[in-house]
């Protein structure tokens, strides 16, 4: 049995899973639609409702799917795709480090999930009882690849449907998402 891998995508994928529900439900502490709708207002990320739906169900169903180790490389490229969002709408300007709510722990998740892509869920997966325990290099490439295009794209398309009228500093949920501690913009929750 492939331990690593199998805690790997358990802890991953629960985790995601947890954030997901976060954004649509409001589990966990998390802000519910709403309050990820407004978190996607004051990103620029226009229309609202359809990137908070998109996160949230990205981050959710990828999440579980890679729990499952099924559809290994498109579960993986989902939640990358998510992760490269976060950093280029939230913690690129704060620098590398976390502690001043920087990105390298979303780049540490698009690495494992690469690395899940490459060596492949294991022998204890959805993929593997259909023939592929492994998936290798090239689509761990291609889910890279995947993700930081869908990514690309919902930054483009939120821009191009924003009003032009930016958020005022002083509202909380811009705040909550430029503040430069650690913590998890969703929710302000270090």
């Amino acid at each position: 049995m492939d331990i690593g891998r199998l805690a790997a995508r358990a802890v991953i994928g629960g985790l995601f899973v947890g954030h997901g529900t976060q954004k649509l439900f409001g589990w966990f502490g998390g802000p519910g639609l709403e309050g990820t709708e407004q978190m996607m207002g004051a990103l620029d990320m226009r229309p609202t409702r359809a990137n908070a739906l998109a996160a949230g169900i990205s981050e959710a169903a990828g999440g579980a799917l890679v729990v499952l180790g099924a559809a290994t490389p498109a579960a993986a490229a989902s939640l990358i795709g998510t992760m490269a969002t976060a950093i280029h709408k939230v913690h690129k300007p704060n620098g590398p480090w976390v502690a001043q709510g920087g990105w390298e722990y979303n780049a540490v998740l698009i690495a494992a999930l690469m690395a899940l892509i490459d060596a492949g869920p294991g022998d204890v997966s959805v993929d593997a009882r259909f023939g592929r325990e492994e998936w290798g290099s090239t689509w761990a490439t291609g889910g890279l690849a995947m993700g930081l295009a869908a990514s690309a794209a919902a930054v483009a398309l939120g821009r191009r449907g924003s009003s032009g009228v930016a958020p005022s500093p002083t509202d909380e949920v811009v705040k909550a998402t430029t503040d430069d501690t650690a913590g998890d913009p969703v929710t302000g929750v270090d």
